[in-house]
């Protein structure tokens, strides 16, 4: 396989975070897979942004799972659930999971965000969107330990 010509680097390391990404583009890379790295980047620096700004994710994570319980796929459910984003508890959800008040249009858009993803919407683009439509792409696998194969005996 002939070395890259060009390539598509992400880059970062703060305190203790570090992210490498890195894709060669050869003459054959089609441009899909460069969209698809790139939405991998984008989530990987999206969801550290939040943790950087201390926003609770977990407790708004929570929040939208709470919001969308027992809706299914759909525009009508989808309405009704960014319709409870101006209820109380989701104020106070939004407002518990900052430790800065000024963050809290931050918190709202991650929970806004969460909902609709709790109803199989994307706002955005994504690997999983793209490896779908694309079955050639796939995510990069998790480096690190892998658990061992339980045997079955």
């Amino acid at each position: 396989m002939a070395e890259p010509d060009e390539y598509v680097d992400f880059l970062a390391k703060y305190k203790e975070w570090i992210s490498i990404k890195r894709l060669g583009i050869r003459s054959d890379t089609k441009q899909e897979a460069v969209a698809h790295h790139l939405a991998g980047i984008s989530a990987t620096a999206l969801s550290k942004a939040y943790s950087f700004l201390g926003i609770d994710t977990a407790s708004l994570d929570s929040a939208a799972g709470s919001m969308t319980s027992g809706m299914r796929k759909s525009y009508d459910s989808l309405s009704q659930a960014v319709a409870k984003m101006s209820q109380p508890s989701a104020k106070g959800a939004i407002s518990a999971a900052c430790r800065d008040p000024k963050l809290a249009p931050v918190a709202e858009a991650y929970l806004l965000n969460r909902v609709i993803a709790s109803l199989g919407y994307d706002t955005s683009i994504n690997q999983t969107t793209m490896s779908k439509i694309f079955p050639e792409l796939k995510p990069p696998k998790t480096l690190g330990r892998k658990p061992k194969a339980k045997n079955n005996r």
